[in-house]
């Protein structure tokens, strides 16, 4: 029952609003600590147990290291936005008169795809490329075709930017045989009693992938087309102009 005790910790740290990966970490120890006490157990063998419960933690790290290497790279992503990173891919892309913001999609999505069939589905993502670039450079490429932009068209670009992520990402990983899709749809089919090799399925990955490229190929396309309208559209008047 006293290993219970940890839960309350937990609980007690979020109410007070303390660091979660503190609480956390102080609930692990206190646990460790309470599911070694013992009739005859001494001060000295409680402290082995802290340590030891110290030691778990850092060798569930250790084993899982190049895992949390991908999180230790969004600090750097935000000091890169505070150092201008979105407005200095603002000006790149506004330097290209024939880009487009359905045109840089279109590009990104092809990337998308490929670096996810290889496996790399890391190198992408909405916090890592949709936000501080992809979504920027977008923009730019709007702003550079229509001059400022409206509320309404820089969150449909933002939007399809993700979505765009979305799309690439989905019908791209299903080709790398050694995804957890893949295992996935092996494992459900076996369970209905179709057996089919992994190869296969990651094989007919490859006309569904190539289809999703085409079908958002002609959204994006359809895209700029409604960008175009929406820019040629007058501006509403103000109420002071109606008065006047």
């Amino acid at each position: 029952m006293l290993v219970l005790f940890g839960i309350a910790v937990v609980v007690a740290g979020f109410l007070l609003r303390a660091n979660p990966l503190l609480v956390i970490l102080a609930a692990a120890i206190i646990t460790g600590v309470l599911a070694a006490v013992a009739p005859g157990v001494d001060a000295t063998v409680l402290g082995q147990a802290a340590l030891e419960t110290l030691a778990r933690f850092g060798k569930a790290f250790n084993d899982n290291r190049y895992f949390n290497i991908v999180w230790l790279i969004l600090p750097v992503i935000g000091l890169l936005e505070r150092e201008g990173l979105q407005e200095r891919a603002r000006m790149l892309i506004g330097r290209m008169r024939a880009a487009t913001a359905g045109r840089l999609l279109l590009v990104y999505l092809a990337a998308r795809q490929a670096t996810s069939a290889l496996g790399l589905t890391s190198l992408g993502g909405h916090p890592q490329m949709v936000r501080p670039l992809v979504a920027p450079m977008a923009e730019g490429a709007a702003e550079t075709r229509y001059g400022p932009l409206t509320d309404r068209m820089r969150f449909r670009i933002r939007g399809m930017a993700a979505g765009t992520d979305n799309i690439g990402l989905f019908f791209g990983e299903d080709i790398f045989i050694a995804i957890g899709s893949i295992v996935l749809i092996v494992g459900f089919l076996e369970q209905a009693g179709i057996r089919v090799e992994a190869l296969h399925v990651s094989l007919w990955a490859i006309p569904t992938a190539i289809a999703a490229l085409l079908v958002h190929g002609v959204r994006l396309w359809l895209f700029d087309r409604a960008l175009d309208l929406e820019a040629a559209r007058p501006a509403p008047a103000t109420r002071a102009e109606d008065a006047a």
